[in-house]
């Protein structure tokens, strides 16, 4: 099985952000054709032609790329490029921003932004659940030595005990959700003190300084999705087409939160948001095609009790079964047939263990990078409005 870094991707991530300044150069000299286009429009236009092309090609992924963990990292890598690209475009509309009611969409945007912390320091407890799951399927594959030309029941009994300590943990991860749950890793905030330590956990917004139990990831997605609806076009006109600006950058926002929590285990997940994918948009398609192919997925048989979407866990889950049946119906003396089919499951169990390992690290910088990018763009939005309100 291939490796999910970015070394094994089909497009490398260095040319796949080099792409991302070339189209936004391509499609400057495209709108500009149109000689009658205000700077604003030109830049609105960029952006969303951006989102239009990125989101195109995430949703034409193979089936073996889709969900996988390189796809989920192109995802929140075509999040960074949007949000940098929102943020040029307001950076310079600043005098238009402070007038009403381009302010109240904004302070909108940004307090939707504060939530989708939270939802990124729990997509980072996720990946540190199946991290803890690739160091017992570590375990597993080290009690079948592949270079024994022969299976005893000593290998059986640790083989059997191994994969049983592993479907407990995952068991348990997916029935509580908790065993992470209580030591979150902010990204953005270190605190270690006692009285840190004693928080409350019954707080129901936890604005990314912990998840607590009653966290819940799809509560908050909903709460994010809240109010979210196209702007009418009125309202575009009187922004000067700001209110579209900022509700496109809303439902991206909306979406790529949505479909990491569809892919990652986090705590108390549900696919089942109540938002609809608008079609008025140049975007709309390719999301709307993303959301039914994630939708699929989830109706799966084999993913309707899984703990995550992503692609990797499924083929954890499918592997671990597998051998626990082996295992569980084998004799001794093993015949030679049996005894190859449980080597050839450890192999799958190996090479399941090499790509988590290879591919949790780097999909844990670019969950970094998006919490940064988030908390920048919403800081430098934070100061711009409160220079509105200065004599």
């Amino acid at each position: 099985m291939p490796s999910s870094d970015s070394r094994g991707s089909s497009m490398p991530f260095a040319s796949f952000r080099r792409s991302i300044m070339s189209i936004r150069s391509e499609q400057v000299h495209s709108v500009e054709l149109n000689h009658d286009s205000t700077v604003q429009e030109i830049e609105q236009g960029v952006f969303q032609n951006l989102v239009a092309t990125r989101f195109q090609e995430l949703s034409v992924a193979s089936g073996d790329e889709f969900l996988s963990i390189a796809w989920i990292r192109k995802l929140l890598d075509v999040f960074n490029s949007c949000q940098e690209e929102f943020r040029i475009v307001l950076s310079n509309n600043k005098e238009l921003l402070l007038k009403l009611p381009q302010d109240k969409l904004l302070a909108d945007y940004f307090d939707r932004a504060i939530k989708a912390l939270d939802i990124c320091n729990a997509a980072r407890d996720g990946t540190g659940k199946i991290r803890l799951w690739q160091k017992h399927l570590e375990i597993v594959v080290s009690s079948l030595d592949s270079r024994q030309k022969t299976i005893g029941d000593g290998q059986l009994r640790r083989t059997r005990k191994s994969l049983m300590d592993l479907a407990l943990v995952m068991l348990e991860e997916k029935e509580t959700g908790t065993v992470l749950s209580q030591r979150n890793r902010s990204f953005g905030r270190h605190n270690k003190t006692k009285d840190h330590q004693r928080r409350p956990s019954g707080h129901s917004r936890s604005l990314s300084w912990s998840v607590s139990q009653s966290w819940s990831a799809s509560k908050q997605l909903q709460s994010i999705a809240s109010h979210l609806v196209p702007p009418r076009g009125h309202e575009i006109a009187a922004t000067n087409g700001i209110a579209n600006l900022v509700f496109t950058m809303n439902f991206v926002l909306l979406f790529v939160l949505w479909a990491l929590v569809a892919a990652v285990p986090c705590q108390d997940r549900s696919l089942q948001i109540h938002f609809t994918v608008p079609r008025q948009f140049s975007w709309s398609n390719a999301l709307w095609l993303l959301h039914g192919r994630i939708m699929d997925e989830a109706k799966k048989p084999e993913c309707r009790n899984s703990n995550g979407l992503l692609k990797e866990i499924y083929k954890l889950e499918k592997c671990v079964h597998h051998l626990t049946d082996l295992i569980d119906s084998a004799q001794l003396p093993l015949t030679k047939d049996l005894m190859e089919e449980i080597k050839k499951g450890g192999e799958d169990l190996s090479a399941v263990s090499e790509v988590l390992k290879t591919g949790l690290t780097p999909l844990e910088r670019n969950l970094k990078e998006v919490f940064r990018k988030i908390m920048s763009c919403r800081a430098e939005g934070l100061e711009l409005l409160g220079s509105a309100n200065q004599p």
